[in-house]
This record gives C-alpha cells, sequence and structure tokens, in this order.
C-alpha cells in the first residue's frame, strides 16, 4: 500500500493543564478518524506542553504524563498517532514521541540533539539520546521498544526527527535516508520569530528533496506559558516540493491538515499557498495571539494600561483591540467571549463592528495621567484612540501629588529642587507617581497591568523602574522602538484603526520635563535607527565597540567621532542598566532575538562596562 492519508495537527497546550491538553489531542484525534486519516503526527511534548521548565525535573510530573498516555491510546482505533511525551529511563529524563497505532503502543522514538541556545534549555532537563541505540522501556510491567526507532505503518516504513533534531548537521534523517525510510514526522516545539517560517518551511522542503522522501512537519500553536509564541506551522513536502501548509497563529485551539501521499510517487500538484514575509502582519497576528492566550489562560478579567497617547502604548492598546478582532472573526462572537471570560449581556443586538468594540471596552481601561508637563496633543492622542476601539478612558492629573513629594523631598534634604541639580530625580517621580494609580484601577477591576517598555529602552535604560516599568505583562519588549513607529502607520492605513492618525504624527518624547525644554527621545538618547544597528551588531552578534565601529563606519555617512560617542553611550548605557532588564515585566520573544536574560541575553548586572573595549574605540 503505497497510497494513504497522513496528517498533522497543531494545538494550543499549557504545562500541567492536564484537561485542556487531553481534550485538544481526543479532538484532533477523533476529526483525523472522521477524515480518514492512518498516520497523524501532533506537536512536540504535546501532553504536557513544552514550557514546563523544571517542572520537568519532577518524578511525579513524568508519572502523570504516562498516566494521561494511557487515557489516549485505546482511543486511536485504525490511526496511528505520534504524540509527545517526556520520559524516564535508567535514571535519566528523555524527550520522546510515543507511536500508538490500532490503540497499541508501539515504541517510543527519543531526542537525539536538544536545543540549547537562544530561549532554549533543553539539556537542563532532558538527556540526548545515542543514535542508533535502541532499548526496552517497561511501564505497568509491559515492555516497549525506546530510543532511536522507525516504524512500518500500513506500507509506509516512518522515521522521526524532533524539533532541533533536524536542525543539525549530524542529524537523524542522514540515518533515516540509508534506511530508505518514505516518510519523516517532525513533532516540534519551534518558537516563532519574524520570519522564521520561510527558514523552517525551506528547511522542511530541502530535507524531503536531500533525503528523497516525504517530511510532514507539525508545530506548537499559541502562547503556551507565557513569554513564548508558537505560530502552528504545518508543513509538509515530498521530494523537494512544498505540497502543503495551513493557516498560521490560529486563535483555535488546534488545527488539522490532511493530505493524501503516494510514497511511490514524486509527482504532485504544486501547492498554491503563498505566505510572503510580512513582519507587520506576523506582529499583529503573533502579539493579538499572545494577548488572547494569556488572558483567557490568567483567568484574569482584562488589561489595564496607562495610555500616554505616545507610540508605546498605543501599539499595545491597539494589539488588545486587535486581539478581539482576530478572536471574533476566527472563533465568532459566543466562543470568544466565553474564552476570555466574558457574559453576551446585550451582544446579541449589536453588529460585528459594534461587538468588537463592546468587548474591547469590557477588557481594556486606561488611563491617562498628565502633568503640567504633558501637552493637549497627547491627550488628544490618547482619547481619540481608545474611544475609536472601544476602550474605557479615564483621565486625571498626577500634579499634587508631584508636588507633595518634592515638597517632603525638599524639606528632608534642606533645599529646592530644580532642573538643572536633579534632572533625573525630577522626571522619574512623575512616572513613579503614576504606577501606584493605575496599578490601583488593575487591582479593582482584576485586570493585568500591561507595561509600555519597548526593546530599544531596555537596551539602553530608558525607563523608569516602578514607573512606566510597573506591570506584569510587557507586550511590546520583544521589539525596537523603530519597528513600532512603523507598524503603527500599518496599523492605520491596512489595519484601518483611524484613531491612530494623533499618534503618527507626534514626534516620541516621555514628556517628563516642562514643555520649554523640548524634550524627544532621540535627543536624549541618540537617532533610533543607528541604535538598533547597534544593538543588532553588538548585543545579537555579539561584537566588540570596535568591531562594531568599524562596520558601520563603512555602512553609515556619518561623522566617525559623532558615531563613536553614539557606541560609547550604547556601551555604557547598556552595562549600568542590567539590573533594570533583570526587573523588565514578562515580555512577549517575537523577533530572533531579545534582551529579556529570563529567556535570550544573560549578562553580569557588574561588570568593567567595557572599559577597556572603549578605549580601544577611542583610538580607532
Amino acid at each position: 500500500m503505497s497510497q494513504i492519508r497522513i496528517a498533522g495537527a497543531c494545538l494550543n497546550q499549557t504545562p500541567i493543564d492536564w484537561d485542556n491538553n487531553v481534550s485538544n489531542i481526543k479532538k484532533a484525534i477523533r476529526e483525523a478518524q472522521e477524515q480518514n486519516v492512518r498516520i497523524l503526527c501532533l506537536p512536540e511534548l504535546c501532553i504536557t506542553a513544552y514550557g514546563c521548565q523544571d517542572l520537568f525535573l519532577s518524578e511525579w510530573l513524568v508519572e502523570e504524563a504516562i498516566n494521561q498516555l494511557q487515557k489516549i491510546v485505546p482511543l486511536c482505533e485504525n490511526i496511528a498517532v505520534a504524540v509527545g511525551l517526556p520520559i524516564i529511563h535508567n535514571h535519566k529524563i528523555y524527550n520522546t514521541t510515543c507511536l500508538i497505532q490500532n490503540g497499541k503502543i508501539q515504541g517510543f522514538y527519543a531526542k537525539q540533539i536538544l536545543a540549547n541556545d537562544g530561549i532554549h534549555y533543553e539539556p537542563r532537563w532532558f538527556s540526548p539520546w545515542p543514535n542508533g541505540l535502541k532499548e526496552s522501556l517497561t511501564i505497568d510491567g509491559q515492555s516497549y521498544p525506546i530510543g532511536d526507532l522507525t516504524f512500518h505503518i500500513e506500507g509506509v516504513y516512518v522515521g522521526f526527527e524532533i524539533c532541533e533534531d533536524a536542525w543539525n548537521e549530524n542529524r537523524p534523517a542522514c540515518r533515516l535516508f540509508e534506511k530508505g525510510v518514505d516518510l519523516i514526522l517532525n513533532p516540534s516545539a519551534s518558537h516563532f520569530a519574524f520570519g522564521k517560517h520561510k527558514i523552517r518551511e525551506n528547511l522542511i522542503v530541502t530535507s524531503s528533496l536531500n533525503f528523497e522522501c516525504h517530511y510532514l512537519y507539525v508545530n506548537q500553536l499559541g502562547n503556551e506559558s507565557g513569554r513564548v509564541i508558537y505560530d502552528g506551522d504545518i508543513i509538509l513536502a515530498s521530494h523537494g516540493q512544498l505540497l502543503a501548509t495551513n493557516k498560521r497563529l490560529s486563535f483555535k485551539p488546534y488545527e488539522l491538515l490532511t493530505f493524501d501521499i503516494d510514497v511511490k510517487s514524486k509527482a504532485y500538484k504544486q501547492t498554491d499557498h503563498v505566505d510572503d514575509l510580512d513582519n507587520n502582519r506576523d506582529f499583529a497576528k503573533a502579539a493579538s495571539l499572545g494577548l488572547f492566550d494569556y488572558l483567557r489562560k490568567s483567568r484574569a478579567k482584562g488589561y489595564a494600561l496607562s495610555l500616554s497617547g505616545g507610540a508605546d502604548s498605543s501599539s499595545i492598546a491597539v494589539l488588545v483591540a486587535e486581539s478581539v478582532r482576530n478572536g471574533v472573526k476566527e472563533l465568532g462572537i459566543e466562543p470568544f467571549a466565553n474564552a476570555i471570560h466574558q457574559d453576551l449581556d446585550s451582544i446579541q443586538r449589536l453588529t460585528e463592528t459594534e461587538t468588537i468594540k463592546h468587548l474591547v471596552g469590557k477588557i481594556l481601561i486606561t488611563a491617562y495621567q498628565g502633568t503640567k508637563n504633558s501637552s493637549e496633543d497627547t491627550l488628544n492622542s490618547a482619547k481619540s484612540l481608545a474611544e475609536s476601539i472601544g476602550a474605557q478612558f479615564k483621565q486625571w492629573k498626577v500634579d499634587d501629588v508631584v508636588n507633595t513629594n518634592h515638597e517632603i523631598i525638599e524639606k528632608a534634604i534642606g533645599r529646592k529642587l530644580s532642573w538643572e541639580q536633579d534632572d533625573i530625580a525630577m522626571q522619574n517621580i512623575q512616572a513613579r507617581t503614576r504606577s501606584p494609580l493605575i496599578w490601583m484601577i488593575a487591582n479593582i477591576t482584576g485586570a493585568i497591568l500591561l507595561t509600555t517598555s519597548n526593546r530599544s529602552e531596555g537596551d539602553v535604560g530608558y525607563t523608569t523602574m516602578d514607573g512606566d516599568t510597573s506591570g506584569s505583562l510587557a507586550p511590546i519588549a520583544g521589539v525596537d522602538k523603530p519597528f513600532l513607529l512603523q507598524w503603527l502607520n500599518y496599523a492605520e492605513k491596512e489595519l484601518g484603526y483611524s484613531g491612530l492618525s494623533h499618534v503618527n504624527s507626534l514626534t516620541p518624547t516621555a514628556e517628563l520635563r516642562p514643555k520649554e525644554y523640548t524634550q524627544t527621545d532621540e535627543d536624549d538618547l541618540m537617532p533610533y535607527p543607528i541604535m538598533v544597528k547597534i544593538e543588532r551588531l553588538g548585543i545579537f552578534q555579539r561584537k566588540s565597540p570596535l568591531n562594531v565601529f568599524q562596520t558601520l563606519n563603512k555602512e553609515l555617512d556619518i561623522d566617525s567621532e559623532l558615531l563613536k560617542s553614539y557606541i560609547r553611550k550604547f556601551y555604557k548605557l547598556w552595562s549600568i542598566n542590567q539590573w533594570k532588564r533583570e526587573r523588565l515585566a514578562p515580555s512577549f520573544h517575537l523577533d530572533d532575538f531579545n534582551v529579556d536574560p529570563k529567556t535570550w541575553c544573560r549578562f553580569p548586572i557588574l561588570s568593567g562596562s567595557f572599559t577597556n573595549e572603549l578605549k580601544a574605540l577611542d583610538k580607532a
């Protein structure tokens, strides 16, 4: 039998949410059976979820995963299903995929190459399985094969690679090719990053060509555990030809993609799927999915946001609105409202557009907290945006509280505060005065407080700790300021958020100094495009200050001494502000790198601050 129907199902799982995880698995199996699928591949570690982190070191977790597996096994009648879970064998923990066929466990393939870069830390929890090794595992008195396994399923010779297995030069597929495998299944948990789906798609197509096989890749879906978002890619290729892909970044609990293959044939009709690189579109979809999952999985009642009228807070407000719009469009009004724990009340009598604004109003409360240094422009920007998307909008002045703080400190230090002598302290107290008030709104309403820090601010510490950094979640801390500025124009023109017209006409400013100072972010720091270039070279590519200068001095039309001053400023601010990055709220991992020390970039809090390296720069 050379012709067979296969399928992949991406799943939106949650660490140790056994009921949810097994329910999604059961539904995917049931739908596959209804469509006469013979081989179904599910994502990596889908029983526990991939993001359990140090819970994987708990023996009870593995034992419970096996208990849940036993519930799934009897459901697999007339179908072969690959399902992921951790397994303890000879006192070591392995990341495995269990193949179940016709209601019986056939064996456990164990991951051979563990991800240990960027946000991944697999060797902390799992051991790599030696290639070629096969052993026996006993569960409830029954012996099963475990290790580097292949399987014959209804005339199809099947092998596995689990996620990182495929990204290594000495990969299992090399040996599977020598064995003459017809189909390689790759259950994965590969995080979203801008442009990554094209890299992944190219890997799968190239793999199917190089190893002369059909290759099915199945990724995890959604904001699984807080920081990492999975795009739910399902990709099928054969002998160098892309056969099928699914809809990425779905709001559904699972998605199934089926395809009829003939393992003896290399001739297929080319897929008409087109998914060009578009970071603006993907940012809107990924971040809005992240916010949707974060809200429903935390069971909070909504989001609270200090809406300043500037770019950062405005982008977050739009992302919340986009989360509602995408969710209603894909799931329907009632399922979406139920998912985010909202009563429908009068929604049935509204149009879809009105319903979306109504739901935004139920889950997003915003506040403009002005001072005498704030402008009418930012007030109008905040108010018009909130009204346009349907968010609740509050406004108040914090000058009286700021003045009280001034009076207390002036009495304590025995002198008047002045902008000339106390600039940073006088800026920061305004941001810190706002924090307790928006926190109080969040506490009263049972909402998650969103912080507005972006990655560029994280680089150089251009943010007030216990001020604008206050909150539980930082949705945009994984992207840089220039990206956000251009994305807001995209959101206004392409996504239809006309309420952004005000913010898109403003120059980014903290509005913390008196108006006569005409404060702007770039005057305080440096031009954002140059900062992003320094960041990519110095942080992402880990080059020294001198290497950064040598590269940019050739690339940019800028005075070399001015460029040196920007590089010097960046590295100095980067070094002294690691303590701030340690305290930033959890953020979504959206780009190919991040400055969050918990997920990508670890840096010492105390260091020599590149002293010698900057001296070398001075001599260049």
